[in-house]
C-alpha cells in the first residue's frame, strides 16, 4: 500500500494547486484560518468542475468547541444530506460531550445520514479525554478515518501517541496524521509512526491585491490581517508528494 496525501483547502485556486502538486484527495472547508468551517455548496461544485480527485467535505457550523446544540445538530445533518446529494466522496465531522467524550448519539445520526460514504472523525479527536477509548468507539461507529496530531499542537510533538494509535488501529481504521505536516517532517513521521496517510494544507501567505488599505478597521479577528491571503502552494504539496513516493 502506498502513502495517501490529503490536502485541506478552502478555495478553488488551492484545490487546483493541491491536485497539480500530487494530492490524492481534498478536504474541503471554508475559513481555514480559524480551523475550518462548512463550505458552501457553490464552492464544492466549482471545485468539482476543476479537479477529479476525491473530495471530503468538512462540516462544522461555527468556530469554537465541538459541543453542539440541537439546532447545530440539525444543521449538520442537513448539510450531510446536501453533500450526499451533490456526490461528495466523504464527510469530515465530529461532536463531543462536555466531559471530553465522543458524543456517540450525535455521531450515530451523522453516520446514518452519510449513507455509507467514508466519514473522517476530525481533530475533535485531539480534544477527547481518552484517545484509545475514542479510537475503539470510532471503529464501532464504522468511521473510516481519524484525523489527528496525536493530541498535541503539532504532529511532531504527538509522535509517540500517533505511533500507538497506528498500532492499535490494526488497519481497521485509517490514522490520518495532520498538524504541521510538510516535506521536512515526513521522513521521521513515516519511520516513527508507520502511518500511511498524511494531511497538510501546504499553505503560503500571499499579499492582498488591495492597494488602498483602510487603517484601524478589522473585519474579524483583530490579529488576522484582511490583506493576507492564505493559499495552498503547489510546490509545497509536490515536495511532500515526492518524499512519500521515495519512502
Amino acid at each position: 500500500m502506498g502513502y495517501i496525501l490529503e490536502c485541506c483547502v478552502d478555495s478553488v485556486e488551492s484545490a487546483i494547486a493541491a491536485k497539480k502538486g500530487g494530492a490524492d484527495r481534498i478536504e474541503l472547508c471554508s475559513a481555514l484560518v480559524i480551523g475550518g468551517l462548512s463550505p458552501s455548496q457553490a464552492l464544492y461544485q466549482k471545485i468539482r468542475e476543476q479537479v477529479d480527485i476525491p473530495i471530503r467535505v468538512l462540516l462544522r457550523p461555527r468556530f469554537g468547541d465541538f459541543c453542539y446544540t440541537d439546532f447545530e445538530q440539525e444543521i449538520l445533518k442537513e448539510e450531510i444530506r446536501s453533500f450526499v446529494k451533490l456526490g461528495a466522496d466523504g464527510i469530515v465531522i465530529g461532536a463531543m460531550k462536555p466531559d471530553g467524550t465522543l458524543h456517540l448519539e450525535q455521531m450515530k445520526e451523522f453516520m446514518e445520514e452519510a449513507k455509507g460514504m467514508p466519514v473522517t472523525l476530525h481533530r475533535a479527536f485531539d480534544m477527547c479525554k481518552d484517545p484509545f477509548v475514542t479510537l475503539e468507539e470510532a471503529k464501532k461507529l464504522g468511521i473510516h478515518t481519524i484525523l489527528t496530531s496525536g493530541q498535541k499542537n503539532t504532529c511532531v510533538d504527538g509522535m509517540e501517541l500517533l505511533k500507538e494509535l497506528v498500532e492499535k488501529a490494526q488497519g481497521g481504521i485509517e490514522i490520518l496524521i495532520g498538524g504541521g505536516v510538510d516535506a521536512s517532517v515526513l521522513p521521521v513521521l513515516a519511520e516513527k509512526t508507520k502511518a500511511k496517510a498524511y494531511h497538510m494544507s501546504g499553505k503560503i501567505s500571499m499579499e492582498s491585491q488591495m492597494r488602498y488599505r483602510k487603517q484601524d478597521v478589522s473585519m474579524g479577528i483583530a490579529s488576522v490581517s484582511e490583506y493576507e491571503i492564505w493559499r495552498t502552494s503547489e510546490k509545497r504539496v509536490r515536495e511532500a508528494r515526492n518524499i512519500l513516493d521515495y519512502l
